[in-house]
């Protein structure tokens, strides 16, 4: 396929091959930045908010009021899947990606200004959860075109699957930055973070989005994208279109996402809480653990990729599926034996089977939606996981413990996750090295699940 933009002669190989690299590369720093944003959130409403915006609440009270805020951004998402899906397929991937950065970077930011309950009252909170909303809207439209970003410009159908996952390499990246900064100020002496300290890693994400914007703005848009424009395929509605089209696979690719998205924020977000208050743990050696989880995820997430290009898509997924059902009960008999060693490489062991899942998600999710339509329905199918596994697990999880008192009633959870994901992904077509620049509903045959299959 000759890759043009609209007005302009087709490009050389080797400028494609420069384009293919700008667009991983800005997908990539991008999503780091965005998922640096959210995750830092996450991180400080286990060891800091509850303290601070809910003081005169019961300590466990206090953590399901802080985590309801935390879940607010996970409600959040889809709002932006579907406010960001519209633009994406209608005007472009790329200025869809630039409005999205610019939210979530300024929604970050204000976070490191909100006063907190001594100084005025129950608003603080609330002000804090406006934020956490609209930090949401905008992860929930950053996904989606950071995937299409990548794997639109992927030259040959037989690698998609390991440049699509680039993107995904955002969360580990995020992930890691953002407990570096917390671990960092939190050697701070007296209260000094619970003071002041928190707030700066909220503050230097400004830096980091004037960083991901100047990248954004140097690349072009997808090849994909811009034959759909020429040849004016543009849906006016694409959302609606695509659950009027394809309300099938969007629901198959929430429920696909429960035993990779439920297990993560357990393993990344509750783990604080039920570390320091149950097992003992420094609130130091917790987040050096999930720094160490989250860098050997720099290396499984491009390679789970690489191999569902290899194996196939949706067997690679439920191959992580089924192992995260199963780690759950070995990862809370490690860290109940409350030895330090083997919290620690708990925690770290706590991600290989998220990224099992996450490396071919992407692709996985992006390839079931027809090109003009792709935006939204790799969007909303990807974010509606948000409301029903991301967004409630670490309050289902704090629930759980405090009514069963173990943490195998959480490991249970986590099991139930697993099976929903792996009869979603096993429902799902697989579209791994087919051809995926034409429309899938131009006429061709069905594949054995219900969906148009693409040529070869």
């Amino acid at each position: 396929m000759a890759a043009t933009q609209p007005g302009a002669v087709p490009l050389s190989a080797e400028d494609y091959r420069r384009q293919l690299r700008r667009a991983v590369i800005a997908s990539t720093i991008g999503t780091t930045i965005e998922w640096y944003d959210f995750f830092l959130y996450s991180i400080v409403t286990g060891l800091v908010f509850a303290k601070l915006y809910f003081p005169e609440s019961d300590p466990i009270v206090g953590t399901l009021q802080a985590f309801l805020i935390y879940a607010v951004g996970f409600l959040a998402r889809p709002v932006g899947a579907a406010i960001f899906g519209h633009y994406g397929d209608r005007i472009g991937r790329k200025a869809t990606l630039i409005v999205t950065l610019l939210l979530m970077g300024l929604a970050t930011f204000a976070v490191a200004f909100v006063p907190t309950y001594a100084t005025i009252g129950i608003w603080g909170a609330v002000i804090l959860t406006v934020l956490r909303f609209i930090q949401g809207v905008g992860v929930g439209g950053e996904w989606g075109g950071s995937v299409l970003m990548s794997m639109e410009w992927a030259r040959t159908n037989s690698h998609r699957g390991f440049v699509a996952s680039w993107p995904q390499f955002g969360v580990p990246a995020g992930l890691f930055i953002a407990n570096l900064a917390v671990l960092a100020l939190s050697q701070m002496s007296g209260n000094a973070f619970l003071t002041w300290g928190w707030r700066v890693p909220f503050f230097l994400s400004i830096v980091l989005v004037a960083i991901g914007l100047y990248i954004r703005l140097n690349i072009l848009e997808t090849p994909i994208f811009a034959k759909l424009l020429s040849e004016q395929k543009i849906e006016k509605a694409p959302m609606l279109e695509v659950l009027r089209r394809q309300p099938k696979d969007i629901f198959l690719s929430a429920f696909a996402r429960m035993a990779e998205q439920a297990p993560f924020y357990i393993f990344t977000a509750f783990v604080f809480t039920y570390g320091v208050r149950t097992l003992g743990a420094t609130r130091d050696m917790l987040l050096t653990a999930v720094l160490a989880a989250s860098v050997l995820e720099f290396f499984t997430i491009p390679f789970f990729g690489h191999i569902s290009d290899l194996i196939g898509r949706r067997r690679m997924y439920m191959i992580g599926a089924a192992a995260a059902g199963i780690f759950g009960f070995v990862y809370f008999a490690m860290v109940d034996t409350k030895d330090p060693v083997w919290i620690f490489v708990a925690i770290v062991l706590s991600l290989v089977p998220h990224s099992m899942m996450y490396g071919p998600q992407a692709a996985l999710i992006a390839e079931s939606f027809t090109g003009r339509l792709r935006y939204s329905g790799a969007s909303l199918g990807y974010q509606l996981a948000s409301v029903i596994a991301g967004g409630p697990a670490p309050l289902i999880a704090t629930a759980l413990f405090a009514y069963y008192h173990s943490g195998y009633a959480i490991a249970g959870y986590i099991l139930v996750c697993a099976l929903f994901s792996l009869v979603a992904s096993w429902r799902m077509g697989d579209y791994t090295n087919k051809d995926i620049s034409r429309e899938y509903d131009e006429g061709r045959a069905m594949d054995d699940h219900g969906h148009a299959r693409p040529a070869h």
